[in-house]
């Protein structure tokens, strides 16, 4: 095969942009341009190539100025790099004609695209979609699945996934544990997903898979102390110190906090709704009764910005694709507003239009990180660190067992007892032999 008709497959394209910290023009205009671009592959039905590319952008010349030859020249490079780190495990090379930094690994894109606007390229993965959707899998898992299907398809080229067999998916698996010595929970989210590819997406039966084990592996939670958290908010101030605050002192994982809307809010009833956490579920949990002031002046601060984004016209906060069909004009009320903004308003990647969005994931996680720093804590302190110290110190304070599996959306209680092992006394208080005098 030519390499101008190879295929190219990069689902977390978007991911990696995001990463790149270029201003955030740049990337507005290099998402716009890739857009463009591949759905001209979706209307075409035909994957994203470099002899397409040439036809792209020698149309594209034809009608004027063209702005999209840098961004798709991005687009394939890191494509390339990424799946040399991907199928053989090499540290990839520094980028060369435009002189982009490496994509380094990032979360995935917190914004799922349309869903008439994305139903894949190959067949195989069109087979996954459908699947994935008619059984209510969440964007993430989805996005999780045909990341994972992307690089098996890569890993069995030429062949085609509708071709493999059990023994294909065990030598997969095997690589992952021996050649890059992935963690048992890596492996294990490889093999979900490509049991769920061959057997609910391509209809083959895989029978008994026998492929190598990667080592089992126990690593305990990171935990801050009261006075480390203390330290780490004195650092804070204003609402950077209460999204930290409320993530500490209500429990909350990193996008749950950052997805929290007016409405989620239970001031009078002295807790806070957690909607569509992991797996897509509820829950109650707590809401510290010391925030209560913090939240009700961050609830006026929003009002002003809440009717200054109506008077200028801007469309109404994300929300999911069927609640925006159901009530289109959902977005623009005062209840589903974020309660963490953003600062600017910018361009949604997925339909164009200049919204309000909430606080980035890394930008908080920066955040944070600045004040660890500052506060001298010889800890790497993330968001998911003040969920760990949340438990910690409720079991710590005596809390039922079960009481905090269900502040914490846990839905085995056997996870919520890792967090026995890091208490300052576990168990029934043993006592060092060197302290006993």
């Amino acid at each position: 095969m030519s390499p101008e008709t190879e295929a190219v497959s990069f689902p977390t394209w978007k991911s990696a942009l995001a990463n790149t910290g270029w201003p955030e023009a740049q990337q507005t205009e290099y998402r716009q341009e890739i857009l463009a671009f591949l759905h001209l592959c979706k209307v075409r039905r035909a994957p994203a190539t470099i002899m397409l590319v040439k036809e792209y952008l020698a149309e594209r010349a034809s009608q004027g100025p063209n702005a999209a030859r840098v961004p798709l020249l991005w687009f394939f490079q890191e494509a390339k790099r990424v799946a040399k780190v991907e199928v053989a495990g090499v540290k990839p090379a520094p980028p060369g004609a435009v002189g982009h930094p490496p994509v380094r690994a990032v979360a995935r894109g917190s914004v799922p695209p349309r869903a008439a606007e994305d139903q894949g390229g190959a067949d195989w993965e069109r087979d996954l979609i459908k699947a994935a959707r008619s059984r209510g899998l969440l964007w993430r898992s989805e996005e999780t699945y045909r990341g994972w299907a992307a690089r098996f398809a890569r890993f069995l080229a030429p062949r085609s996934p509708y071709a493999a067999e059990a023994g294909d998916v065990a030598a997969f698996l095997t690589e992952l544990a021996v050649t890059r010595r992935a963690s048992p929970s890596t492996q294990k989210q490889a093999l979900n997903a490509l049991v769920f590819l061959m057997q609910e997406g391509l209809h083959r039966q895989l029978g008994k898979i026998d492929f190598r084990r990667a080592s089992p592996q126990r690593r305990m939670p990171t935990v801050l102390s009261r006075e480390e958290c203390k330290r780490l908010f004195a650092e804070l101030e204003g609402t950077e110190r209460l999204m930290a605050e409320l993530a500490y002192g209500a429990g909350l994982r990193l996008m749950e906090l950052l997805r929290l809307r007016v409405h989620h809010l239970e001031l009078a009833r002295g807790c806070l709704v957690v909607h569509g956490g992991k797996g897509d579920k509820d829950r109650v949990t707590v809401l510290p009764n010391s925030l209560r002031p913090a939240l009700e002046r961050q609830l006026a601060r929003l009002r002003p910005l809440h009717e200054k984004d109506r008077a200028e016209g801007l469309p109404g906060v994300w929300l999911p694709e069927g609640l925006a069909a159901k009530y289109q004009r959902a977005g623009e009320k005062w209840e589903w507003q974020w309660l963490f903004p953003s600062r600017e308003a910018s361009v949604d990647p997925v339909t164009g239009a200049r919204r309000r969005h909430h606080v980035i994931d890394t930008t908080f996680q920066r955040i944070l990180k600045r004040a660890a720093e500052a506060a001298k804590l010889d800890k790497r302190v993330t968001p998911h660190v003040l969920r760990h110290s949340f438990a910690t110190h409720l079991l710590e304070a005596g809390t039922d067992i079960r009481t905090v599996q269900e502040l914490l959306g846990h839905e085995s209680v056997e996870t919520t007892q890792i967090y026995t092992h890091v208490m300052v006394r576990p168990g029934l208080g043993v006592r060092s032999p060197l302290d006993a005098g």
